[in-house]
């Protein structure tokens, strides 16, 4: 198999595009999709301060890496939840590729904020599933990190992949709010609340991982050990099986919403939200006191 640019040997076949590539071509290919990506959803502009959300996975390193040689000035800010073995690991790789690179990694200890606890312990005080505390916790930390240190967009390493199986989700259980909500870019019109963009919008899980392995990316590579069972992969696996019978399927599905959106939900109207000022943080919630909070403040209690 030839690369489609040059004679020399191909390293990847992309069905969906109907075009091989050799290593450089491909990682020319690679930088192309998400300049395309940051120009065709205004993601941010070029001289934009952007902070990246690291886990030590495939796709924030290969995101980080990518902007990183785009000219984009980034800073990468990993959260240790204190999953055993998992977290120390993911904050070792971040640490080992921002050395490499010479890059600014920030590292957040949750058990700093939350009294010596970490993400199993939280989720077992509030009585509330691993996955929705993470979840919480990350945004609300990353969004104040990023606030607070005057950067104007959080990117995260969601690809293709995710956000496909995430809208085939919300399309199954008629989810029209979040599907409202579902864009590569998220622009906050509130004080104290940061934009967030997802360049790696155009490449799938596959094309991210050849990415990182013609770069000798080192990264985690198996899933958070709290995720296992979680529908979000049963969705991936329902949309890869189209997409071996449907080359492009998984591309067309979500690529068709974003175009049509506008129309879905032309007679939609926002709903007035009652924005006020967490009285103990400061930031925005719907309560007098954010999740967030609540969540803390139980936890301390419980320890004290």
């Amino acid at each position: 198999m030839r690369c489609g640019k040059c004679e020399d040997d191909a390293i990847i076949e992309l069905r969906q595009h109907n075009i091989a590539f050799c290593r450089d071509h491909y990682d020319e290919f690679f930088r192309v999709r998400v300049e395309k990506a940051i120009k065709n959803f205004n993601l941010f502009k070029n001289d934009a301060k952007i902070l990246i959300a690291i886990s030590g996975g495939k796709d924030s390193l290969a995101l980080w890496d990518v902007l990183f040689r785009l000219g984009y000035e980034t800073k990468g800010v990993i959260i240790d939840l204190g999953i055993p073995q998992y977290s120390e690991q993911s904050v070792e790789l971040s640490k080992k590729f921002a050395e490499e690179k010479s890059l600014d990694l920030h590292i957040i200890k949750l058990e700093d904020e939350f009294a010596g606890n970490n993400i199993l312990k939280i989720a077992r005080e509030v009585h509330r599933t691993n996955c929705s505390v993470c979840g919480l916790v990350k945004r609300y930390l990353l969004n104040k990190y990023a606030y607070e240190s005057g950067y104007g967009v959080i990117c995260t390493g969601h690809n293709l992949d995710d956000e496909a199986a995430l809208l085939f989700g919300n399309v199954l259980g008629w989810k029209l709010e979040y599907m409202k909500k579902q864009f590569p870019k998220l622009e906050k019109n509130i004080d104290k609340l940061v934009d967030k963009a997802k360049p790696l919008i155009y490449l799938t899980d596959r094309e991210v991982a050849v990415y990182n392995l013609i770069n000798k990316i080192e990264y985690i590579d198996y899933e958070c050990p709290l995720s296992k069972g979680a529908n979000s992969r049963k969705y991936k696996h329902a949309l890869s099986t189209l997409e071996e019978i449907m080359s492009g399927s998984k591309q067309r599905f979500l690529f068709d919403f974003y175009r049509n959106k506008s129309k879905i939900f032309f007679e939609e109207k926002d709903e007035y939200i009652d924005e006020r000022s967490c009285k103990i943080c400061g930031y925005p919630t719907t309560q007098d006191v954010c999740n967030y909070c609540r969540i803390k403040e139980k936890v301390l209690s419980d320890n004290e």
